[in-house]
C-alpha cells in the first residue's frame, strides 16, 4: 500500500519511524495530527486516496512502536459495502467495482496474558464533506483533526507508552475506517475478529477528545457496561478533570459494536463544538496537553487492572429504545452540559430554532407541554410532534425565561 503515499507523507514516515529514544508526547501527537489532518489526505474519506495513506501512516507508526501486526494482510483488515448509499449497508468479504472498500489497521502489544483490551479510534472522516456536512459553502476539505485524528493520535501515544510497560494483558489497536458512513469497520471487525473477542476485557474507544476546554469536561459514556467503571474512572482522575458520565454502551461511534458483544466499553469525548463535521476542524484548534490527559486516563486503568480478574459485563438502557422523531428543531446538543434541560452548542441554517431566534447557548426548559430536564425527555418531547405542527419552545438564556414559537 506504500504506493499510496504523497511525498511530503513519506518524508515525514522516515522521519517520524526513525525517532531518538527521547519522546516528547506533545510534539508527537502535534505531528500526528498535523499529518493526518493535513489536506494532502483531503479528508480521508473511507474509499480514497486519503484513507489509504492514512492507514499506511498509522501502520507504520504502530510499527516503529514495535507493535505487532493483527489485520488479515499484515497491519490491514480489508472490508467492502456493495451498496454504499445505503444507511442500513453491511460491510462484507465481497470485492468488486460497485461498492467500497475501506481498511481498518490492527496491531498487537503481544503480553504474556491470554486475556486483551481493545484500544480504538476511527480515522476516516467526510473528504469533501458530501456526506453528513454542516457546512453550506462550497466544497472544501474536511479535515477531521478532531473528528478523529485526535483519537488516532492518543491511540498512537497510549502504543508508545504502553509497548515499554511490562503488562500481562496484551493490548490490542485498531484504526477503523468507516466510522463516518455506520460505523463499518467496527462492524466488520467484530463481526470478523482477528482475535479471540471471548478473551477481550474490555474495549476503549476514544472519538474527538482534541477539544478539552478551560472547563476540563470529559465525557465518558458506556460507563454502566461493567460495574467497575465508576469506581475506577474516579481513581484514575489524577488531572481532576470533570467526569460528565453516561451509562448506555450504544452511541454514534465504534465502540457500540463491542457493546453489542457483550464486551465492556468506555467511550471517551471532549465534547462537541462549532467546528463538527465543517472544513474549520482543523489542526491549530487542537489542545494536545488534553488529549494527553485523556490518554493518560486511559493509560492509568490499563496498568490498574492488569493483574485483576475480567470484569464484568452488564447491559444499559441504550439508545435502541429512544423515542423516534420525525422533525428536527435545528440545533446541535451541548453533550458536555451536565446541568437541568438540554444546552444548545450550535443552530443550523434555515431550521425552526434559528427561524425563531433561538440561539447557541440557550437551554431549552421547556417544548410545548413538555418539562425538559435532559436529553433523554427532549428526546420523548420531540417525539410528539409531525411536520407543519406548530408549539413553543421556552428557553433558559443567562437566566431569563424566553418564549419562542416555531413551526416544524
Amino acid at each position: 500500500m506504500k504506493k499510496h503515499l504523497s511525498p511530503l507523507l513519506l518524508t515525514f514516515l522516515i522521519c517520524s519511524c526513525s525517532q531518538t529514544e527521547q519522546y516528547n508526547p506533545i510534539s508527537a501527537i502535534e505531528a500526528d495530527i498535523s499529518i493526518l489532518a493535513s489536506d494532502s489526505l483531503a479528508g480521508r474519506e473511507v474509499g480514497t486516496e486519503g484513507e489509504k495513506m492514512a492507514a499506511d501512516y498509522i501502520a507504520a507508526e504502530l510499527k516503529a512502536t514495535g507493535v505487532q501486526p493483527k489485520g488479515t494482510n499484515g497491519f490491514y483488515q480489508s472490508f467492502f459495502v456493495k451498496d454504499a448509499d445505503n444507511p442500513h449497508a453491511q460491510p462484507s468479504e465481497e470485492t468488486g467495482e460497485d461498492g467500497i472498500t475501506g481498511y481498518n489497521v490492527v496491531g498487537m502489544i503481544d503480553n504474556p496474558g491470554d486475556e486483551l483490551v481493545v484500544i480504538g479510534a476511527h480515522y476516516d472522516h467526510l473528504g469533501m464533506g458530501d456526506f453528513s456536512s454542516l457546512y453550506r459553502g462550497e466544497k472544501a476539505i474536511h479535515n477531521g483533526a478532531d473528528d478523529n485524528a485526535s483519537g488516532i493520535a492518543a491511540m498512537l501515544h497510549l502504543a508508545r507508552v504502553l509497548s515499554d510497560q511490562e503488562l500481562n494483558r496484551d493490548i490490542l489497536f485498531i484504526g477503523f475506517s468507516g466510522e463516518e458512513k455506520g460505523l463499518w469497520g467496527s462492524n466488520y471487525f467484530t463481526k470478523n475478529p482477528t482475535v479471540d473477542l471471548t478473551k477481550v476485557n474490555f474495549m476503549i474507544n476514544m472519538d474527538m477528545v482534541g477539544r478539552l476546554d478551560e472547563s476540563k469536561g470529559l465525557a465518558v459514556n458506556g460507563t454502566g457496561t461493567s460495574p467497575i467503571w465508576n469506581w475506577l474512572l474516579d481513581e484514575v482522575n489524577a488531572d481532576s478533570l470533570k467526569l460528565i458520565k453516561g451509562e448506555s454502551g450504544v452511541g454514534p461511534s465504534d465502540h457500540t459494536s463491542f457493546y453489542l458483544q457483550d464486551i465492556p466499553v468506555l467511550h471517551f469525548f471532549t465534547g462537541q463544538h462549532e467546528d463538527y463535521h465543517k472544513p474549520s476542524d482543523d489542526p491549530e484548534k487542537i489542545n494536545e496537553e488534553g488529549i494527553l490527559k485523556v490518554a493518560s486516563i486511559i493509560e492509568r486503568m490499563i496498568v490498574l487492572m492488569d493483574d485483576d480478574e475480567k470484569i464484568a459485563f452488564t447491559k444499559t438502557k441504550d439508545e435502541s429504545d429512544n423515542p423516534r422523531f420525525t422533525v428536527t428543531l435545528g440545533v446541535v446538543p451541548d453533550y458536555m452540559f451536565d446541568g437541568e434541560g438540554m444546552r444548545i452548542d450550535g443552530v443550523s441554517e434555515d431550521k425552526p430554532a434559528i427561524k425563531a431566534g433561538i440561539l447557541k447557548g440557550d437551554v431549552v426548559v421547556q417544548l410545548g407541554d413538555s418539562t425538559v430536564t435532559d436529553m433523554m425527555s427532549y428526546m420523548r418531547a420531540l417525539s410528539t410532534f409531525e411536520k407543519g405542527d406548530k408549539t413553543t419552545v421556552l428557553v433558559d438564556r443567562g437566566g431569563e425565561k424566553l418564549s419562542f414559537e416555531i413551526e416544524f
